[in-house]
């Protein structure tokens, strides 16, 4: 019972030393052991900027140790819990550069990626952390098939996929929509012609997004335009090309929420050729 008081005691005063005013006295104390002990105390407090300030204290001195090792990783726990995930994605990329045999090491490989995916931006916006991420998932079930986080690393490279896809849908909409605005074609071409490839590059990487209806009738609308702007020359051989792209397009989805749409470009197609 003495012991048991003991704890309890001892995680009261714990919890003191973790407030604002406790962990100045904290810091000062020449003890790592302690403050090693405290900023665990922190971190299961939620104070997590405390527990981030005596980690970072006593890192170097237990650096080597196990306490090196847990403290290393608590702090990048410390990060992603406070939604610091740059700092986290660093702490955890250090740690399974310096402990390649930790007991931590499978987690922080997996937290590593997990923090790039916080960091992602929407996806009108850059997307080289959302690559980042993939690439980390992907690298993590190479290296642990059968972990306990291998479901939810699957899961979540499909769910930064669906951003890949929706950033690359977004830049074949807006090439469709500037149309016939020159003033990006710096290379020659259209905007068309960069709607199409743009819509068919999308597909390819990625064959089973929720997009490939909404892909294939962009490429199917900037086909038609294509050809309706062509030089006299290139019109039939792209009104044809539409035509085959309508044929592709209804067989791949008979119940298409496009049809009619389809249906329309198909016609006026034919009788441009006539």
């Amino acid at each position: 019972m003495k012991i048991v008081r003991y704890q309890i005691i001892y995680a009261i005063l714990l919890g003191l030393l973790c407030s604002c005013g406790g962990i100045n006295k904290v810091l000062k104390s020449k003890d790592p052991d302690y403050k090693y002990e405290v900023a665990k105390q922190c971190y299961m407090n939620g104070k997590y900027e405390n527990a981030s300030m005596l980690l970072n204290d006593v890192l170097a001195s237990m650096k080597g140790t196990e306490k090196g090792d847990e403290s290393l990783f608590l702090l990048g726990m410390c990060k992603l819990s406070a939604k610091d995930y740059v700092t986290a994605n660093d702490y955890f990329t250090k740690y399974c550069n310096s402990y390649a045999s930790g007991p931590h090491l499978e987690e922080a490989y997996f937290y590593a990626g997990y923090s790039l995916l916080c960091s992602t931006v929407g996806p009108n916006l850059d997307q080289t952390a959302t690559y980042s991420a993939v690439t980390a998932f992907q690298n993590f079930l190479e290296a642990y098939p059968n972990s306990k986080f291998s479901a939810a690393a699957r899961g979540l490279i499909f769910e930064l996929q669906d951003k890949l896809v929706e950033k690359e849908y977004l830049s074949a909409q807006l090439y469709y929509n500037l149309g016939d605005y020159f003033g990006n074609c710096t290379m020659g071409g259209s905007n068309y012609e960069a709607c199409i490839i743009t819509a068919q590059n999308a597909i390819r990487d990625y064959p089973y997004t929720r997009r490939k209806e909404d892909f294939s009738i962009l490429i199917l609308r900037a086909k038609y335009d294509l050809a309706v702007r062509s030089v006299e020359s290139k019109m039939n051989e792209r009104y044809n090309d539409t035509i085959d792209e309508y044929y592709g397009f209804v067989n791949e989805f008979p119940k298409s929420k496009y049809l009619n749409e389809a249906k329309k470009i198909y016609d006026k197609a034919k009788t441009a050729i006539k």
